[in-house]
């Protein structure tokens, strides 16, 4: 299967409240790579690579498990970089 790519901001209450630490903890559990970061403007961006039912499983559990901190997602598909190696927290 062909990896893709997505590029996602979460808007809310998404700062000071563990979200980069849990979407790594739940990025364990899939096929993916790519990162998560706190943005100046208070929304928190993730790029993940991978097949695109993982990408899609993926990023349904991030809402399942935070959604009560998310008010909006927005979520782009992009073409595949593969540039990263595994998921992690950028800083």
């Amino acid at each position: 299967m062909a990896i893709e790519r997505r590029e996602a901001y979460y808007r809310g209450h998404v700062q000071g409240v563990g979200f980069r630490f849990r979407t790594c903890r739940v990025a364990t559990h899939f096929a993916v790579v790519g990162f998560v970061e706190n943005l100046s403007d208070g929304r928190v961006h993730l790029i993940a690579e991978g097949e695109r039912s993982e990408l899609d499983r993926f990023l349904e559990e991030i809402q399942q498990t935070l959604g009560n901190h998310i008010r909006e997602t927005m979520v782009d598909r992009q073409v595949a970089t593969n540039e990263f190696l595994e998921f992690g927290i950028r800083r």
